[in-house]
């Protein structure tokens, strides 16, 4: 019986120490958000672009009521917009009291996984990912790259400081 008892605790510890990510895709490239920062994903319909705003805000949005900033996830990283002309994708975020909208070409699946099997990030990464990532997971067959939400978000005297 106590067999039981200690198989149970183990699993029961190994599930509490698991972290929850929302995977989306940007140009190929697999990256993860700590799901407990994800309110939305959503369909992006209408978008209102902003004149002299800086090149990452791709609009505004209006989400049930709610004004919500978009943010191209593409330009954060330093790629050129894709022109795909299908639906685009959008996680929900919020930072600092403000709602975002962080377009992306796809969104997957929620993966628990451990944070002690985070690696750092490679020495060949490009600064501007650096400067955006936690850490990656390697995977079965690719590798995840964990963003950073508050420096994804982060613009303009936010982000010299960082």
């Amino acid at each position: 019986m106590n067999a039981i008892n200690t198989v149970s605790f183990e699993t029961a510890k190994a599930f509490s120490r698991e972290m929850e990510f929302i995977t989306v895709s940007v140009a190929n490239q697999l990256l993860g958000l700590p799901i407990n920062r994800v309110h939305d994903v959503f369909v992006v319909s209408e978008m209102t672009k902003v004149p002299l705003s800086q090149s990452e805000i791709a609009g505004l949005l209006n989400l049930r009521g709610r004004v919500v900033t978009a943010v191209s996830l593409r330009s954060r990283l330093g790629l050129s917009e894709n022109e795909r002309t299908g639906r685009r994708m959008a996680v929900g975020l919020e930072n600092q009291g403000e709602a975002y909208g962080l377009l992306v070409d796809e969104v997957g699946e929620v993966l628990k996984l451990d944070p002690e099997e985070m690696q750092p990030n490679p020495v060949h990464m490009d600064r501007r990912w650096v400067s955006l990532s936690q850490g990656v997971h390697q995977l079965h067959e690719q590798l995840m790259i964990v963003l950073d939400v508050d420096a994804v978000l982060a613009f303009g005297a936010e982000r010299e400081a960082a």
